[in-house]
């Protein structure tokens, strides 16, 4: 790692970056610059540029200039989640975060660019080498600090805030079950009594019967994929359950409805965002669109009017049948369909294999969405409705 910060090692990544570390190149890049540099730092080079390359999905331009480890990156933060995060605590007016198992510095970056001093804190010395050279590189070296210790430790007296993100990894797998975090589930919650202004980072699958009482758990989604979850405490508490859609930001939150009522499919079905039906926020969409379930076990709503909103993509359905792979087919060669998007919530069809198996070839387009009403296998038929049409 620090080879890779020296005048050297800094020319090398850019020269590894130049001429490529893909299969159809990688060979050739290793056997040139074994030549001329040690080989552990051309090792250390490549790594290091390939594991830039899949950042880029959460750090965009900012992963050319980063250091990773595997762990790390896999667990970091995405750039547009931390900023929303970090304006929540700069919207709160607390001037300083303490930043508990920081990683490699996703949310320690985002917390300084939101205008606040931050301490971040992580027990292991490459993930804390690491953070310390992204804060670096990233031109935030006066706002953000970065200490190694065993976060358990930290003394949390004065703080106003704090955000924790505890390993969710062990052996290179995920963990899931909130007990087996590292640290504990339970310092969450001894973080949130000892500093006001308090927050997590857990997974999006978290229970809701795992989350503490009275604490807010919020569900982000960006460009429609459910992304990350946290969890926030105190005066951050303003609601039990948030769906939050980026990049807009657009929030839904619990109004307490009861569950919607369940009736025939309508003119249009809607469905709801990843994070909503994670934040189990159905009922709150339904009221939105004045609509109903087709199924009281399927997070899908139908209404006989269209409503424009954030929170669930509408589709205009052209035709309801009871699911028949050969029924389908007719319904849709007589439409003039050739090509056909499959989506699908409470249905085991495999929707790949439907697709083949249908040998369609005209020139129109549908949507078929196979879910189930009224607990029958159903498929639906027709055409996303863009948003913004009235």
């Amino acid at each position: 790692m620090r080879g890779l910060q020296t005048p050297e090692g800094i020319g090398l990544l850019a020269e590894v970056t130049a001429r490529g570390v893909d299969d159809d190149t990688l060979l050739g890049t290793l056997a040139t610059l074994r030549a001329r540099f040690p080989e552990p730092l051309v090792a250390a080079a490549v790594t290091q540029v390939r594991l830039r390359h899949r950042a880029e999905a959460k750090f965009g331009a900012d992963a050319a200039a980063m250091f990773f480890t595997a762990d790390g990156m896999e667990q970091a933060t995405r750039q547009s989640v931390a900023a929303h995060r970090a304006r929540r605590y700069a919207d709160a007016g607390v001037d300083r975060v303490l930043d508990l198992c920081c990683g490699v510095g996703g949310d320690l970056i985002a917390l300084g660019r939101a205008g606040l001093s931050v301490h971040g804190v992580d027990r292991d010395e490459l993930t804390v080498e690491v953070a310390r050279a992204n804060v670096a590189a990233l031109g935030l070296g006066e706002r953000a600090g970065v200490e190694q210790a065993d976060v358990t430790d930290v003394d949390l007296a004065g703080w106003p805030a704090a955000f924790c993100d505890p390993a969710r990894r062990a052996g290179g797998r995920r963990v899931f079950d909130p007990r087996s975090y590292s640290p504990p589930f339970r310092f969450l919650e001894q973080v949130a009594a000892a500093i006001p202004f308090s927050g997590a980072k857990v997974a999006p699958g978290i229970p809701h019967d795992q989350v503490p009482p009275g604490a807010e758990a919020e569900w982000v989604s960006d460009g429609g994929e459910v992304k990350e979850a946290a969890l926030w405490f105190g005066p951050f508490a303003t609601t039990t359950r948030r769906a939050t859609l980026l990049p807009a930001g657009e929030t839904l939150v619990d109004q307490g409805l009861g569950r919607p009522p369940t009736g025939a499919p309508g003119q249009f079905l809607y469905e709801p965002d990843g994070a909503v039906v994670r934040a189990h926020l159905v009922a709150e969409v339904a009221a939105i669109v004045g609509g109903r379930l087709v199924d009281p076990t399927i997070a899908y709503v139908t209404a006989d009017r269209y409503v424009d909103t954030a929170f669930a993509r509408a589709y205009e359905i052209a035709e309801v049948l009871p699911f028949s792979r050969k029924r389908l087919q007719q319904v849709l060669r007589a439409r003039g369909v050739g090509r056909v998007t499959v989506k699908k919530r409470g249905s085991a069809v495999d929707t790949e294999a439907l697709r083949r198996a249908l040998r369609l070839d005209g020139a129109a387009e549908a949507t078929v969405i196979l879910t189930r009403v009224a607990g029958a296998p159903t498929a639906l038929v027709g055409t996303p409705v863009p948003r913004g049409q009235q």
